[in-house]
């Protein structure tokens, strides 16, 4: 195998070859990639969107062609907008999807996966999205779980969570907060920032290891036990119930 295509709802991607390590992140249905090594049970890839790297079972995924590889990489990209909803696959045998899954050649109503003709009857968004409608994707990941290194509305961490709200929108994020925070251009002060805008917060070592959604009136949507609200000040993230800060403010971006 060189190529492939995930056909499940999500998979772990793990740190090594193992259902024991750790995962790092999570391959969504219809996400393309690269081959790098190949293992008995296990395959390491490169995942084309944000060229992020793991292992993942041989078996949840499918094999892709180069040409097929290449087409849907390059296609126009369509995403379910349902929370949560499901397809019949070719055996007539009911698939769950989440927000954010990849229609892969999506057309009228039909997406094509491992060539056969699939019907999708939810909402599908494509294209590039406003910031208002990014803060509209956000709102729908309220009070999902903490969950390292989750990218679904069934449990998400910080980075995967902005990653996902940017990427359903038409808009490209790295995998992770410290890379999410080399894009973009920074703003100088929280009333430069505009709802959508991203905002980064360090540790005491100086490294940045938290990030979330700017709202409106020095609120901010992240993923800090589950995704919740609270507000920010030039001093970081107040969390509205303990009353004390929790993260300290680095750098704010915006990406567009």
């Amino acid at each position: 195998m060189k190529f492939g295509i995930c056909h499940l709802n999500c998979i772990a991607i793990r740190k090594e070859p193992s259902d024991q390590s750790e995962m790092v992140s999570q391959l969504l249905f219809g996400e393309v990639f690269q081959v790098i090594v190949e293992d008995s049970d296990w395959v390491r890839i490169h995942v084309d969107y944000d060229f992020y790297e793991g292992w993942v079972l041989k078996f949840q995924v499918s094999e892709l062609t180069e040409d097929k590889f290449k087409s849907l990489s390059e296609g126009k990209k369509h995403f379910s907008n349902e929370m949560v909803t499901y397809f019949n696959d070719h055996k007539n045998q009911p698939q769950i999807l989440t927000l954010g899954a990849v229609l892969p050649e999506f057309d009228s109503g039909h997406f094509i996966l491992n060539e056969q003709n699939l019907e999708f009857e939810g909402d599908v968004l494509h294209g590039s999205k406003s910031k208002s409608d990014l803060v509209h994707t956000a709102y729908k990941f309220l009070n999902t779980p903490y969950l390292w290194g989750g990218r679904t509305p069934f449990g998400v961490d910080c980075s995967g969570f902005t990653q996902m709200v940017y990427r359903i929108n038409g808009h490209q994020l790295f995998r992770d907060a410290h890379q999410q925070a080399s894009q973009g251009e920074v703003l100088s002060f929280i009333e430069e920032c505009e709802p959508g805008d991203l905002a980064f917060f360090d540790n005491e070592e100086g490294e940045i290891v938290h990030c979330g959604i700017i709202l409106a009136n020095n609120y901010i949507i992240h993923c800090h036990g589950k995704v919740r609200i609270d507000r920010i000040d030039s001093s970081g993230i107040y969390n509205v119930d303990t009353n004390r800060h929790t993260h300290k403010l680095r750098v704010m971006k915006q990406l567009f």
